[in-house]
């Protein structure tokens, strides 16, 4: 491998996709060729009683080669949001002893 550092990619959002989309469902399949993440919105009460369903708002399709880059920057966000925030906690958790 090269230790040549990887050029700066400038990103450019188009206006109409400034605000993003809100999601509280992830998804995430895959076939030989690709992984997709579905990111929808949870619709309680749209299934009936005792389901969930939820509409996806965007689909994001990568190689498997990106995976782990992926995670690999998933994984320095989160503690970047730690250190500034807390230990993320998922709803529910019992509160740790300090």
């Amino acid at each position: 491998m090269s230790d040549q550092p990887q050029p700066q990619v400038q990103l450019n959002v188009p206006p109409d996709k400034i605000a993003g989309y809100y999601s509280n469902v992830v998804s995430v399949w895959n076939t030989p060729y690709d992984f997709a993440i579905d990111f929808c919105i949870n619709q309680p009460y749209a299934a009936g009683p005792g389901a969930m369903a939820a509409q996806v708002v965007a689909r994001v399709r990568i190689p498997p080669t990106l995976v782990f880059d992926l995670l690999q920057a998933l994984n320095q966000n989160l503690g970047q949001y730690e250190e500034l925030y807390g230990k993320l906690k998922r709803p529910g958790e019992p509160e740790e002893d300090s």
